[in-house]
């Protein structure tokens, strides 16, 4: 097993940390014993334990001095103030697993004074085990580390390893940020079925299993979108008097514009310069 007797502390206990306990403990992966919350609220320790049954603490460098594995899975805006707390309490022996949007390894690296960091990016998804996650790891992780990051990121889901860190900005644009994209399409979906004459809970049905069968089909199916796009495209038909207006009203356009700001977004809260879209040359002239 590769997490057997280690022991994960979760600096930040928010959503993704839950997620991620929630999804090691029903894997069996780890016993709750081995799992420390730390968290600045007490009540939000207290209700993890009590649901969990792990150990729950107020003080960031208690919890990193009990770890093998340190998870940093606070908001970007805090982990200044908390990495002096990780660096009290860790050592460079110690695995650094970061899931914090825009967080440069090397902030991490020289913050909690230790070389063996990973960075990772997961989704919304992983509460449910149906995340994915994408990572990379300095050269200093040792590869029982990676083992244990695997098995760590695996409780969420799928998990893709990249060797550039510049993929992790690009993954938090694209998949770490992209389930928001999906759920405001739904949205609109859902409100023009109402505005059509549906009620609202018929046409979150017929918008959910819609999505939830495309998926699965095309997940079977092994086919490009594009063609699967044709599939249910008529000449003339209702679907391609959609798609047309779909495609007047810029929908790719607008699309590639989001995941640019969000991508720029993610490496400027890294403290690095944005990267221009090229897309937008045309229209900043």
């Amino acid at each position: 097993m590769p997490l057997g007797n280690t022991r994960v502390a979760f600096i930040g206990s928010g959503v993704m940390a839950e997620a991620m306990i929630k999804g090691l403990l029903n894997k069996g992966l780890i016993p709750p014993g081995q799992i420390v919350a730390a968290d600045t609220r007490s009540e939000r320790v207290e209700e993890l334990a009590r649901m969990y049954g792990l150990v729950g603490t107020t003080h960031n460098d208690e919890a990193a001095a009990k770890a093998d594995v340190v998870v940093l899975s606070v908001k970007p805006q805090v982990l200044g103030e908390v990495m002096p707390d990780v660096r009290h309490g860790t050592h460079s022996s110690k695995l650094v697993l970061s899931i914090i949007a825009g967080a440069k390894i090397k902030t991490i690296v020289d913050g909690v004074a230790n070389a063996s960091v990973v960075r990772a990016m997961p989704n919304t998804p992983g509460q449910i085990g149906q995340g994915i996650t994408v990572w990379t790891a300095t050269a200093d992780v040792l590869p029982e580390q990676r083992l244990q990051t695997e098995a760590l990121l695996g409780a969420l889901g799928e998990q893709i390893f990249v060797d550039d860190e510049r993929y992790l900005d690009m993954a938090t644009a694209l998949s770490g940020t992209g389930p928001a994209y999906i759920f405001m399409f739904m949205e609109a979906l859902i409100d023009v079925g109402v505005h059509m004459g549906f009620s609202r809970r018929i046409a979150q049905e017929l918008v959910m299993q819609t999505m939830r069968g495309s998926l699965e089909y095309a997940e079977q199916s092994g086919l490009h979108p594009a063609e699967l796009r044709n599939q249910v495209t008529s000449p003339g038909g209702t679907t391609a008097e959609a798609l047309y207006h779909l495609e007047k009203g810029g929908l790719r356009t607008v699309v590639s514009r989001a995941v640019w700001a969000a991508y720029q977004r993610s490496v400027s809260l890294g403290g690095g310069t944005p990267v221009r879209n090229p897309d937008s040359l045309d229209s900043d002239r």
